[in-house]
């Protein structure tokens, strides 16, 4: 028997979308290409993110925003490497900064969308139930979402020193306790980053974290448990240790 199709004035179901801005050169990895072109296991660190966001099943679509003058190139990176099928990619020029970029992956999204994922690049390992629990905290209710990690080190705030390598007096210890390092993806309500995007100005290099953005509306920023290898590859021994999870998830999965 086939089954009956719904009425013509049902409302879609709301998809969410991936946002990855990639414009960036990556300076402290040293020279070479960009920083999300670098390659891990033999693929661009990108092609991990893509596929990272793309392992769930909630993410139905992944915006690539690429450096200002090479979206084509990019574009063919993401064609020459095998992806899920059930995943539509798009590929939009950046901006200036990463405010900018983030900002020009939002206008690039369709209708449809109703959750918006910001994810670095450049933290290739991160694991699908993460992205998994952060879409489903938005899907909720929430309207701002990170994931983060209880920090291991106990830090001090300092009054930074005139010149690089002085000694640096310290203000204060704050409680290690209620301190978390935030990872991505980061998980929005679409309308609400939207307005983060057009009410935040930009300032200087511009904002770094889009939940800040959301916090500077007064609105509710919310945390869900991280991940260990969600860690951001940033410098040279960052790669190592990427290079070493990634080799141990084929030997133990065949990822």
């Amino acid at each position: 028997m086939s089954s009956t199709p719904p009425p013509p004035d049902r409302p879609r179901p709301l998809r969410t979308a991936a946002v990855i801005p990639a414009a960036g050169r990556g300076i402290r990895l040293g020279p070479g290409a960009p920083k999300a072109l670098r390659v891990l296991g033999g693929t661009p660190m990108l092609i991990h993110a893509v596929r990272a966001m793309a392992a769930s099943r909630a993410v139905s679509l992944v915006v690539v925003v690429a450096p200002p003058d090479g979206a084509p190139e990019v574009k063919h990176l993401l064609d020459e490497h095998a992806l899920p099928e059930r995943t539509d990619y798009l590929v939009v020029p950046g901006g200036d900064t990463r405010q900018e970029s983030v900002g020009l992956g939002l206008d690039a999204l369709p209708e449809d969308v109703s959750v918006v994922l910001v994810h670095d690049a450049a933290r290739p390992l991160v694991p699908v139930d993460t992205v998994d629990a952060v879409v489903e905290a938005v899907r909720n209710g929430a309207l701002a979402v990170v994931p983060a990690l209880p920090l291991a080190d106990t830090v001090k705030e300092v009054e930074p020193a005139a010149v690089a390598g002085e000694p640096e007096p310290v203000l204060s210890t704050p409680v290690r306790a209620r301190l978390r390092a935030v990872q991505t993806p980061q998980g929005f309500d679409r309308d609400t980053l939207v307005r983060a995007h057009a009410e935040v100005a930009l300032d200087g290099e511009g904002a770094t974290d889009d939940a800040g953005m959301v916090e500077r509306l007064g609105k509710p920023v919310v945390v869900v448990p991280g991940h260990e290898e969600a860690f951001k590859v940033t410098r040279p021994l960052d790669l190592v240790l990427a290079e070493a999870v990634l080799a141990r998830r084929r030997a133990n999965d065949g990822f």
